[in-house]
């Protein structure tokens, strides 16, 4: 049976769990774990997580002018905010991120893609530094249905078009061609490109779907 779709408060109310949970697992990090690369691109555990508090604390207006600033240039917005989030130390840096852990400021109002930023980006320190974690169910469905309906900031719609994923630990299916199951987490992460994900999907889809994450 498929999951119910979320109502605004409760993808707020997920958020704000998942960025708590996130918050608890850094607290008594060592300056070596802090300074780990993360599975974000170039950044380290600490940077990844003033750019968690960076979207946290971003309004609609300020992220307009923010990226006019950065002459469209994502990365470059995206840097600068960190920068400005990041704290003389981690446990500043940590510090801010738990300040705004029950925020509902946002860029948009798609509350979905900010779940989906937490839900990401804390596998990105997660997985480094060995810390489990699993995500509320019904919070990583709405994740994943998010991902495969649209292209948001990341080409997750592209990677999954004309592919049928099916979650073997929830509620979510999507898509009709080449079968891709498994964990719904595992499917998300796989949508927006962490190659950390691959070895815990199966079906005659994958190729396809790691090809096209590794295409971007």
């Amino acid at each position: 049976m498929a999951d119910l779709p979320l109502t605004s408060d409760e993808l707020w109310a997920a958020v704000h769990a998942e960025r708590a949970a996130l918050a608890d697992d850094l607290t008594g990090l060592t300056p070596e774990q802090w300074a780990t690369q993360s599975l974000c691109s170039q950044w380290s555990v600490r940077e990844v997580v003033a750019h968690l508090t960076a979207a946290a604390s971003t309004s609609r207006l300020a992220w307009i002018r923010s990226i006019v600033g950065a002459r469209f240039r994502p990365a470059v917005h995206n840097q600068r905010r960190l920068v400005e989030h990041l704290g003389a130390t981690p446990a500043e840096t940590l510090e801010r991120f738990r300040a705004v852990v029950t925020s509902t400021v946002a860029p948009s109002g798609h509350t979905a893609a900010w779940l989906g930023e937490v839900i990401v980006h804390g596998a990105d320190i997660r997985r480094p530094l060995g810390i489990p974690h699993v995500p509320a169910p019904r919070a990583v469905s709405a994740v994943a249905i998010f991902f495969a309906g649209q292209d948001f900031a990341v080409n997750s719609r592209s990677a999954v078009k004309g592919l049928r994923l099916e979650s073997t630990d929830g509620g979510f299916t999507t898509g009709a061609g080449p079968l891709v199951t498994g964990p719904t987490l595992a499917l998300v992460l796989a949508m927006v490109g962490r190659a950390s994900a691959y070895d815990d999907l199966s079906g005659p889809g994958v190729p396809e779907l790691i090809r096209r994450s590794q295409a971007d």
